[in-house]
């Protein structure tokens, strides 16, 4: 349980971060809130030359309105999120997801940036990101960039950030009226992580039909994914019991689950579809109590 030698390092700045992480190169990582990093480094599973400390780059923690958009630093806690006023009133499923997330002492020090970063295939975030179609900013020695969610996860543990990039925000567009929001999960007992983790979000129109449907699904694959095909099925229709259930059963249209020792793939597929149902209907719900 002791790591390997390495270089530590606690810049005040994010140019001070860039300029290391661009003298060091493949052999410096970055740490934001640890709970994936540190045990992995304890345990030997990776090993790092130069380790670069977020944390006190405090101009990376923040939840605030910008010109219609929600921005969420990176190094901004789990628990920030969850009690945030602002997203509770105005970004419910944000604040819902992160309320999921491991246990208190978890969500008080890990941040949303990390997690994203690190990309494992069973966190809660990226559901949620899918679903509300967010931006992922980031910062690099060439300049700036805006990723969308989907461009975001690319494979498991695999993101889209490059060489010498940092994540630096979170933006979400407001929801629009008559939009409701759900995160439900299956919990792994021993983790907290999802074994399946399911984010919805419904938009009604005047006639009580669905304008919008979004469904973003984590821990049932190598990576999150949207569930496309309910999205399809669903949009346009009439949110009734039947329509949900036979939207929901197309969750997994497509994907290759994953299976383990606690869950197989088969039972995985079966979950994702269950609580993508109940995921929906939750919203469904909801956005019916904002008209």
């Amino acid at each position: 349980m002791i790591p390997a030698e390495f270089e530590y390092y606690a810049p005040t700045s994010l140019d001070a971060a860039l300029t290391l992480l661009a003298q060091h190169g493949d052999d410096a990582k970055l740490l934001a809130g640890g709970h994936s990093l540190l045990p992995a480094l304890k345990l030997r599973l990776s090993s790092v030359g130069h380790l670069i400390d977020l944390g006190r780059v405090k101009d990376l923690a923040y939840i605030r309105e910008n010109q219609g958009s929600f921005c969420i630093g990176a190094l901004t806690t789990h628990y920030a999120v969850e009690s945030s006023a602002l997203l509770q009133q105005k970004c419910l499923l944000l604040a819902e997801c992160a309320a999921h997330i491991g246990d208190v002492q978890v969500r008080n020090r890990g941040t949303i940036g990390g997690s994203l970063a690190h990309a494992d295939p069973a966190a809660d975030y990226p559901a949620a990101m899918l679903a509300l179609e967010v931006e992922i900013q980031t910062v690099g020695t060439s300049g700036k960039r805006s990723l969308k969610a989907e461009d975001f996860f690319v494979d498991m543990l695999t993101t889209a950030l490059q060489p010498g990039e940092i994540l630096t925000e979170v933006r979400v567009t407001p929801l629009a009226a008559r939009t409701g929001s759900a995160y439900l999960k299956v919990p792994q007992p021993a983790s907290g992580f999802a074994v399946v983790g399911v984010a919805a979000l419904v938009t009604l129109d005047a006639k009580g039909q669905c304008a919008k449907v979004r469904v973003g699904i984590t821990g049932a694959a190598a990576k999150a994914f949207r569930a496309r095909d309910t999205e399809a099925a669903l949009t346009g229709g009439t949110p009734d019991d039947t329509t949900l259930a036979q939207a929901a059963a197309q969750a997994t249209n497509g994907i290759e689950t994953s299976g383990d020792i606690f869950a197989s793939a088969e039972y995985r597929a079966h979950l994702a579809r269950v609580y993508t149902r109940r995921a929906l209907a939750k919203a469904v719900e909801r956005a019916k109590a904002r008209q």
